[in-house]
């Protein structure tokens, strides 16, 4: 029988979507399995080979429950029963922990998913196999890198409170008697021996002051409120109210944006305004200060600024300044310890935000925080 040219281009047509399918097939980075109704393997691929340890000819024709555990074989021709009976895809991460047999016996975790086949000699079911053991593996390395993580951090947190708790004691009684003398032999000594009691003094109130930085620094995300609707309005008043004396004292002219609501542990964003606002106050520079808290809402989060027209901050700075005890001046210049801004960065970093800051044009710096904002659903 003489073939038209339609057929004969058809034919070779479909010889080569053949070769394509098989050549696709062998490629494929997963295992690829079909088996029939009665759960014999009719086809692999390169990878099922590779990854079961079998070569093909001794796959074709065996029950596919040779590729599984022992201890899943004897229910296992129950389900795939009752797949081929309701027969639809599956695709895989179907939250099913599965386990494949490998030849030699060893046990390996995989994903699998199916999909039925219909064919001209009846229902066909194809099962592409991938090993996770890797991603198993790399999951419990981040599960255990996480715990791990966790437990020092449990530890060095209880490390800090009690070292300032013990540490505290001492100081308070170094702090005590040197004052004491202080005022007891205050001109009744030597102008050296006055101030070696004056250094004693100021060493020891300046350490107190660094042990409770250290132990309001050691105490955020342990001792914080649970997230929730916040007024951050109403926070950054009550930050104001505890600056009050600082403000009132430097004629501190501020003003603020209508701020809007957050969704963030109230005590946290208090003691956030505090420290920025409160540097703003001391960094002035010879003028009063000038402060402005903005806020604007952008890609779902809020963005806080609080800008000052102090002495400012160089650019090259960025990221020492949110370490703890860094300081860019001395402690006779402006006191403190140089851990507020790291609390800061800290809690904005528990919130899932981000902290920085930028120079203003001519003096003065800005920082900026982000906090997630309250859509309208909430």
């Amino acid at each position: 029988m003489i073939k038209t040219s339609q057929e004969v281009t058809s034919l070779a047509l479909d010889e080569n979507s053949g070769d394509l399918f098989r050549q696709l097939l062998e490629l494929a980075p997963d295992a690829i399995i079909i088996i029939d109704s009665d759960g014999q393997i009719t086809l692999v691929n390169r990878m099922t080979e590779t990854m079961f340890g079998y070569p093909r000819s001794e796959l074709i024709g065996q029950k596919i429950e040779v590729l599984l555990p022992e201890r899943f074989r004897h229910h296992h021709h129950r389900h795939r029963q009752g797949y081929f009976s309701d027969a639809h895809v599956r695709p895989m991460g179907s939250g099913m922990e599965l386990f494949a047999q490998h030849r030699d016996h060893s046990e390996f975790p995989v994903e699998i998913s199916l999909s039925p086949l219909q064919t001209s000699t009846g229902q066909l079911v194809t099962a592409v196999v991938r090993d996770i053991t890797e991603r198993q593996q790399a999951r419990k390395a981040l599960e255990q890198y996480a715990n791990d993580l966790e437990h020092s951090n449990a530890e060095l947190e209880q490390f800090a409170y009690v070292a300032s708790h013990d540490l505290q004691e001492p100081l308070r009684m170094v702090a005590s008697y040197a004052q004491l003398m202080a005022r007891r032999y205050n001109n009744q000594l030597d102008q050296d021996a006055d101030e070696f009691i004056e250094y004693i003094v100021d060493g020891a109130t300046r350490m107190q002051t660094l042990i409770n930085d250290l132990l309001a620094f050691s105490r955020i995300g342990t001792r914080g409120q649970p997230f929730e609707m916040t007024d951050s309005n109403v926070v950054l008043q009550r930050a104001l109210n505890n600056l009050q004396m600082a403000i009132k004292e430097q004629n501190v002219v501020l003003s603020h944006d209508d701020l809007p609501l957050v969704i963030a542990d109230s005590m946290q964003l208090l003691q956030l305004f505090q420290n920025l606002i409160g540097n703003a106050v001391k960094f002035h520079g010879d003028a009063p200060p000038v402060i402005h808290v903005g806020a604007r809402s952008e890609d779902g989060k809020i963005i806080f600024s609080v800008a000052d027209q102090g002495i400012g901050i160089e650019p090259q700075y960025g990221e020492r300044i949110f370490q703890l005890f860094q300081r860019l001046h001395g402690i006779t210049e402006y006191p403190g310890t140089g851990i507020g801004l790291a609390i800061c960065k800290k809690i904005v970093t528990l919130h899932g935000g981000d902290i920085w800051f930028e120079p203003q044009p001519g003096k003065g710096t800005c920082f900026y925080f982000t906090l997630p904002s309250v859509s309208e659903e909430q």
